[in-house]
């Protein structure tokens, strides 16, 4: 893909964007909403920490100057002295199925291995979210395991499709 991807921290503007996610289901999408919740949130978390701390980032995802979503990653401790970086990605509708999510989750991967001491990076995907394990795939994630009832969401319990990566099995960024 020749359209350049970056990340980017999240400044003022962009937060009544952040905010539209939470009160539109259809901005979130099917498999990211999980119910109403305060969508002023994030922006009360931005005044305290700009949504950047070693326990909690999200930086924006950037498409040739247009901002297409954002990407977070929360810090999961494995023991009590290690641990790793859970993610996820909320691309805005029109910015679906073009490649973005893959090099921001890639890119996201790059930045996380770069700028901490972490070993491992991981995501989850719901079982019937064909696209963001492709995606994820894509990105050089491995998928690892299937956590059965793992969430619950629009009435269900649903299932998790694990992905990793490690330091050592990041891909070289190609764009």
């Amino acid at each position: 893909m020749s359209v350049p991807v970056r990340l980017r921290p999240v400044v003022e503007a962009d937060l009544p964007d952040l905010e539209r996610m939470f009160i539109e289901p259809e901005q979130l999408g099917l498999f990211n909403w999980s119910g109403w919740s305060d969508p002023t949130r994030l922006t009360k978390q931005w005044h305290e920490d700009r949504l950047l701390s070693e326990e909690h980032t999200l930086l924006m995802v950037d498409v040739s100057g247009e901002t297409v979503g954002f990407v977070s990653a929360r810090k999961h401790m494995t023991t009590a002295y290690s641990y790793c970086y859970e993610f996820g990605i909320s691309l805005w509708t029109h910015a679906r199925g073009k490649g973005y999510g893959t090099l921001a989750q890639r890119r996201l991967a790059r930045y996380l291995f770069a700028h901490s001491t972490v070993n491992r990076i991981q995501a989850k995907a719901e079982i019937d979210n064909i696209a963001e394990q492709r995606s994820l795939e894509k990105a050089g994630f491995i998928r690892e395991a299937v956590h059965k009832g793992w969430h619950f969401r629009d009435g269900a319990w649903r299932d998790e499709v694990v992905y990793r990566m490690c330091r050592d099995e990041l891909p070289p960024m190609t764009t």
